[in-house]
């Protein structure tokens, strides 16, 4: 990422760098490194700005909003995915429409907002349907168990949605998604078996 972001730069190709600083943004909410998300969305409104790149101004909206989320002002980043996934929508911009409803899912759930959280799920797999566009549908899932789990749901819900979202991973041979299930789908697990949260069981997004 650093790489392609340098050679951008030395050639002066904006819509080059704009790409780059997106996909660099996307892979440190990966990693969920809050701080250098908001650094490279900050980066990337720059040239947006410049060169009227629309779509790539209201992704950037987003992931500021979801690090801001991250670190602790869950309002605040609530207001700029909504505004960001709004403004996405009025441009035609859909192709990561259901990454960025995910990221208002999370956004929510910090923000003690569990109900909205998986009824955003629900839209995002409702753009899925109309779109076609399955990359994230693993994810949806898996973050679909981890809403559930919190608000306490039938144990057969959860296990549907966790062993759904390993399955859809195996089978996109998405090697990240499918251990990041996994990794979720045992945590949950093992705090249903020690009984330590009650009916309602909380854990990680990641």
């Amino acid at each position: 990422m650093a790489e392609s972001i340098s050679v951008a730069k030395a050639l002066n190709n904006m819509q080059a760098l704009t790409h780059a600083l997106w996909h660099a943004g996307w892979l440190a909410q990966f990693q969920r490194d809050p701080a250098d998300v908001e650094r490279l969305a900050l980066t990337l409104s720059d040239p947006s700005t410049r060169h009227n790149f629309a779509p790539f101004l209201r992704r950037a909206a987003v992931l500021r909003g979801w690090a801001r989320a991250a670190s602790g002002e869950t309002v605040e980043g609530i207001s700029w995915i909504e505004e960001g996934i709004r403004n996405c929508r009025a441009t035609g911009s859909m192709l990561e429409m259901p990454f960025l409803v995910a990221l208002k899912a999370e956004a929510l759930c910090l923000g003690d907002r569990t109900s909205d959280a998986l009824q955003a799920i629900t839209e995002a797999e409702a753009l899925i349907e109309r779109f076609e566009n399955r990359y994230w549908s693993a994810e949806l899932h898996r973050l679909r168990g981890v809403f559930l789990a919190a608000m306490g749901a039938e144990e057969t819900q959860i296990e549907a949605s966790f062993q759904e979202a390993i399955r859809i991973a195996k089978e996109q041979k998405s090697v990240s998604l499918q251990k990041r299930a996994e990794a979720t789908y045992a945590e949950y697990q093992r705090q249903k078996a020690s009984g330590s949260g009650g009916r309602a069981i909380r854990l990680p997004l990641c």
